[in-house]
Protein backbone atom coordinates (compact mmCIF):
# COMPACT_ATOMS: atom_id res chain seq x y z
CA UNK A 1 0.00 0.00 0.00
CA UNK A 2 1.36 3.25 -1.12
CA UNK A 3 0.93 6.54 1.22
CA UNK A 4 -0.83 9.36 -0.47
CA UNK A 5 0.92 11.89 -1.16
CA UNK A 6 0.49 15.30 0.89
CA UNK A 7 -2.32 17.78 -0.24
CA UNK A 8 0.06 20.73 -0.04
CA UNK A 9 -2.19 23.15 -2.19
CA UNK A 10 -4.93 23.90 0.47
CA UNK A 11 -1.85 24.72 3.22
CA UNK A 12 -0.59 28.16 3.60
CA UNK A 13 2.66 28.52 4.01
CA UNK A 14 4.14 27.66 7.16
CA UNK A 15 6.21 30.11 9.65
CA UNK A 16 9.48 30.14 10.84
CA UNK A 17 7.77 29.73 14.18
CA UNK A 18 5.71 26.89 13.35
CA UNK A 19 8.71 25.17 11.31
CA UNK A 20 10.31 25.27 14.57
CA UNK A 21 7.63 23.80 16.70
CA UNK A 22 7.74 20.97 13.99
CA UNK A 23 11.10 20.19 14.33
CA UNK A 24 11.18 20.17 17.53
CA UNK A 25 8.21 17.88 17.92
CA UNK A 26 9.66 15.54 15.41
CA UNK A 27 13.65 15.21 16.78
CA UNK A 28 11.64 14.33 20.26
CA UNK A 29 9.54 11.67 18.41
CA UNK A 30 12.39 10.30 16.76
CA UNK A 31 14.16 9.98 20.10
CA UNK A 32 11.89 8.23 21.60
CA UNK A 33 10.13 6.35 18.78
CA UNK A 34 13.29 4.61 16.75
CA UNK A 35 15.15 3.29 20.20
CA UNK A 36 11.54 2.29 22.33
CA UNK A 37 9.14 2.01 19.44
CA UNK A 38 6.00 4.44 19.30
CA UNK A 39 2.97 1.75 20.39
CA UNK A 40 3.70 2.65 24.48
CA UNK A 41 4.04 6.38 23.56
CA UNK A 42 1.75 8.13 23.80
CA UNK A 43 0.67 12.04 22.06
CA UNK A 44 0.32 13.00 25.72
CA UNK A 45 3.94 11.98 26.89
CA UNK A 46 4.93 13.65 24.04
CA UNK A 47 3.42 16.73 24.39
CA UNK A 48 4.59 16.40 28.04
CA UNK A 49 8.32 16.18 27.50
CA UNK A 50 8.06 18.42 25.21
CA UNK A 51 6.23 21.23 27.25
CA UNK A 52 3.56 21.96 24.88
CA UNK A 53 -0.50 21.41 24.80
CA UNK A 54 -1.33 18.19 22.82
CA UNK A 55 -3.67 20.78 21.21
CA UNK A 56 -0.08 22.10 19.45
CA UNK A 57 0.77 18.46 19.28
CA UNK A 58 -1.93 17.99 16.79
CA UNK A 59 -1.89 20.89 15.53
CA UNK A 60 1.40 19.59 13.23
CA UNK A 61 0.30 16.14 13.30
CA UNK A 62 -2.88 14.70 12.88
CA UNK A 63 -2.02 11.32 14.03
CA UNK A 64 0.38 9.41 15.76
CA UNK A 65 0.95 7.67 12.36
CA UNK A 66 1.72 10.37 10.76
CA UNK A 67 4.22 11.75 13.30
CA UNK A 68 5.75 8.21 12.72
CA UNK A 69 5.94 9.04 8.88
CA UNK A 70 7.42 12.46 9.51
CA UNK A 71 10.09 10.66 11.62
CA UNK A 72 10.54 8.55 8.83
CA UNK A 73 11.08 11.18 6.80
CA UNK A 74 13.54 13.24 8.72
CA UNK A 75 15.79 10.07 9.24
CA UNK A 76 15.94 8.57 5.60
CA UNK A 77 16.57 12.65 4.09
CA UNK A 78 18.92 12.81 6.82
CA UNK A 79 21.19 10.55 5.62
CA UNK A 80 20.45 11.11 2.02
CA UNK A 81 21.83 14.76 2.66
CA UNK A 82 25.17 13.20 4.27
CA UNK A 83 25.88 10.48 1.60
CA UNK A 84 25.32 13.35 -1.01
CA UNK A 85 27.68 15.33 0.84
CA UNK A 86 30.17 12.74 0.42
CA UNK A 87 29.60 12.50 -3.07
CA UNK A 88 30.47 15.76 -4.01
CA UNK A 89 33.77 15.69 -1.60
CA UNK A 90 35.77 12.11 -1.77
CA UNK A 91 34.35 10.25 -4.90
CA UNK A 92 38.34 10.78 -6.22
CA UNK A 93 39.70 8.82 -3.59
CA UNK A 94 37.56 5.44 -4.04
CA UNK A 95 38.81 3.73 -0.63
CA UNK A 96 37.80 6.72 1.63
CA UNK A 97 34.61 7.29 0.19
CA UNK A 98 33.69 3.76 0.54
CA UNK A 99 35.07 3.42 4.22
CA UNK A 100 33.23 7.25 4.96
CA UNK A 101 29.76 5.51 3.34
CA UNK A 102 29.98 2.22 5.72
CA UNK A 103 30.88 4.29 8.79
CA UNK A 104 27.85 6.91 7.68
CA UNK A 105 25.23 4.01 7.37
CA UNK A 106 26.63 1.70 10.55
CA UNK A 107 25.96 5.14 12.30
CA UNK A 108 22.53 6.05 10.87
CA UNK A 109 21.24 2.32 11.07
CA UNK A 110 22.26 1.36 14.66
CA UNK A 111 20.15 4.13 16.00
CA UNK A 112 16.90 2.08 14.59
CA UNK A 113 16.43 -0.73 17.53
CA UNK A 114 14.31 -3.58 17.54
CA UNK A 115 11.36 -2.42 19.35
CA UNK A 116 10.73 -0.05 16.85
CA UNK A 117 10.90 -2.47 14.03
CA UNK A 118 8.36 -4.56 16.36
CA UNK A 119 6.05 -1.59 16.23
CA UNK A 120 6.22 -0.59 12.46
CA UNK A 121 5.36 -4.27 10.99
CA UNK A 122 2.36 -4.26 13.49
CA UNK A 123 1.17 -1.39 13.88
CA UNK A 124 1.90 0.43 10.68
CA UNK A 125 2.93 -2.23 7.91
CA UNK A 126 2.21 0.36 5.18
CA UNK A 127 5.07 2.86 6.05
CA UNK A 128 7.62 -0.40 5.67
CA UNK A 129 6.55 -0.07 1.74
CA UNK A 130 7.53 3.58 2.03
CA UNK A 131 10.85 2.78 3.77
CA UNK A 132 12.14 0.20 1.16
CA UNK A 133 10.94 2.62 -1.68
CA UNK A 134 13.46 5.12 -0.03
CA UNK A 135 16.14 3.21 0.69
CA UNK A 136 16.42 1.47 -2.59
CA UNK A 137 16.55 4.76 -3.72
CA UNK A 138 19.24 5.72 -1.76
CA UNK A 139 20.63 2.58 -2.67
CA UNK A 140 20.44 2.81 -6.21
CA UNK A 141 21.93 6.43 -6.34
CA UNK A 142 24.93 6.43 -4.20
CA UNK A 143 26.00 3.00 -4.03
CA UNK A 144 25.71 3.20 -8.05
CA UNK A 145 28.03 6.03 -8.06
CA UNK A 146 30.46 4.58 -5.42
CA UNK A 147 30.53 1.39 -8.04
CA UNK A 148 31.06 3.33 -11.09
CA UNK A 149 33.74 5.31 -9.67
CA UNK A 150 35.33 1.59 -8.42
CA UNK A 151 35.41 0.30 -11.88
CA UNK A 152 37.05 3.39 -13.59
CA UNK A 153 40.19 3.03 -11.18
CA UNK A 154 40.00 -0.89 -11.17
CA UNK A 155 38.74 -1.84 -7.79
CA UNK A 156 35.99 -3.44 -8.73
CA UNK A 157 35.13 -5.93 -11.38
CA UNK A 158 34.27 -5.05 -15.39
CA UNK A 159 32.97 -8.74 -15.67
CA UNK A 160 29.86 -7.83 -13.73
CA UNK A 161 27.55 -4.93 -14.39
CA UNK A 162 26.97 -2.39 -12.07
CA UNK A 163 23.37 -2.78 -12.11
CA UNK A 164 23.81 -5.93 -11.61
CA UNK A 165 25.96 -5.87 -8.32
CA UNK A 166 23.14 -3.04 -7.40
CA UNK A 167 20.27 -5.85 -7.89
CA UNK A 168 21.90 -7.99 -5.74
CA UNK A 169 22.39 -5.40 -3.05
CA UNK A 170 18.52 -4.49 -3.08
CA UNK A 171 17.50 -7.97 -3.04
CA UNK A 172 19.53 -9.06 -0.19
CA UNK A 173 18.87 -5.78 1.92
CA UNK A 174 14.95 -6.47 1.36
CA UNK A 175 14.98 -10.18 1.86
CA UNK A 176 16.93 -9.78 5.26
CA UNK A 177 16.74 -6.34 6.63
CA UNK A 178 12.93 -5.92 7.11
CA UNK A 179 10.91 -6.61 10.32
CA UNK A 180 9.90 -9.92 9.84
CA UNK A 181 13.11 -11.59 9.17
CA UNK A 182 15.27 -9.03 11.81
CA UNK A 183 12.50 -10.82 14.43
CA UNK A 184 12.67 -14.01 13.74
CA UNK A 185 16.83 -13.74 13.00
CA UNK A 186 17.07 -11.49 16.14
CA UNK A 187 19.16 -9.09 14.41
CA UNK A 188 19.29 -5.85 14.23
CA UNK A 189 19.37 -3.37 11.31
CA UNK A 190 22.91 -2.75 11.58
CA UNK A 191 24.03 -6.68 12.96
CA UNK A 192 22.00 -7.53 9.34
CA UNK A 193 23.02 -4.67 6.52
CA UNK A 194 27.22 -4.73 7.86
CA UNK A 195 27.49 -8.61 6.81
CA UNK A 196 25.62 -8.26 2.99
CA UNK A 197 28.02 -5.18 2.66
CA UNK A 198 30.86 -6.82 3.29
CA UNK A 199 29.77 -10.65 1.55
CA UNK A 200 28.61 -8.24 -1.44
CA UNK A 201 32.23 -6.50 -1.49
CA UNK A 202 34.20 -9.80 -1.41
CA UNK A 203 32.80 -10.54 -4.32
CA UNK A 204 32.81 -7.62 -6.62
CA UNK A 205 36.05 -6.55 -5.34
CA UNK A 206 39.45 -6.80 -7.83
CA UNK A 207 42.47 -8.18 -6.15
CA UNK A 208 43.97 -4.54 -6.32
CA UNK A 209 40.72 -3.92 -4.48
CA UNK A 210 40.94 -6.18 -1.66
CA UNK A 211 44.93 -5.04 -1.42
CA UNK A 212 44.23 -1.37 -1.23
CA UNK A 213 41.27 -2.08 1.40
Amino acid sequence: MRMPAPDTKSRSPTSPGESSARQRIVAGARHHFLAQGFRGVTMDDLAEELGMSKKTLYAHFASKVALVEAVLHNKLDEVDAELAAMDSTQMSDFPSMLHAMLATLQRQIAEIQPPFLRDIRSETPELFHLVEEKRGNLIQRHFGKLFREGRRTGMIRKDIPTWFIIEIMLAATNAIVNPQRLLQLELTPKTAFTPIIRVLLEGVMTEKGRRQL
